[in-house]
């Protein structure tokens, strides 16, 4: 048995739940960015409370580090350790992307429309304007490239191997031009929450991949910007 507590507030969506191995207890979303902030905690409180567990059952926390909102990272990863400290629990950071990969999959694996050869997904996280934080991972939901800052332009898909079928998810896929598609590519219609953290919040606790909570930080892929004068 595993009860994992699960934070995700790195995108304009965010969600919380409790699960005991891979089944959800109790779930609260909020869809309003600005927020966030302010429903983690009592959305905390609320599943804890519903399910009639104590933060001092848990035997872990997870958390998405990001890449995604600077603010939205920042929020949920100062509340992950900050439970992890006070009870002395393990922390797991997951990478926002792969969630989103994670979700994708499911989609084609519902539908029954995995491609039989070998195949990438792209998960992307609107930057603003063209721009996009995006990674690679297989079809396993193994990373093959890191996450980054990247332009959707004709160098990206220039650059795109054009033997294995691709598949663009999250928010950021929706930007991507429908002339740059060639027959390889396709965009998932998938929508991320954070259910899709559990089975891999259960991976890296059975194998015991956890964060050091001293100098665990957010993963932004980007340099923070601040548009206010010094």
């Amino acid at each position: 048995m595993a009860l994992l507590l699960h934070i995700d507030t790195a995108t304009a969506y965010a969600g919380i739940c409790l699960s005991n191995n891979e089944t959800v207890l109790a779930i609260e979303e909020n869809h309003d960015a600005k927020n966030h902030a302010s429903f983690l905690q009592p959305a905390v409180q609320k599943i804890m409370h519903q399910t009639g567990h104590g933060l001092h059952e848990l035997d872990a926390v997870a958390v998405t580090g990001g890449p995604g909102s600077y603010t939205g990272i920042r929020v949920a990863m100062a509340s992950a350790k900050g439970i992890c400290y006070a009870l002395q629990k393990p922390l797991i950071v997951l990478n926002t992307l792969q969630v989103i990969a994670k979700a994708a999959k499911d989609q084609l694996t519902a539908e029954n429309l995995q491609p039989e050869e070998e195949w990438l997904l792209y998960p992307m996280i609107d930057a603003r304007r063209m721009e996009v934080f995006s990674a690679v991972y297989t079809h396993l939901l193994k990373e093959k490239e890191a996450a980054s800052a990247i332009l959707l332009n004709e160098l990206f898909f220039a650059s795109l191997p054009a033997n294995v079928s691709i598949l663009f998810c999250g928010d950021g896929a929706a930007k991507i031009p429908e002339l740059s598609l060639k027959s390889n590519m396709r965009i998932s219609s998938a929508q991320h929450n954070v259910n899709h953290m559990v089975s891999l919040a259960i991976e890296a606790y059975t194998h015991q991949q956890f964060a050091n909570l001293a100098y665990a930080e957010p993963l932004y892929a980007k340099e923070f910007y601040n548009t206010q004068k010094q």
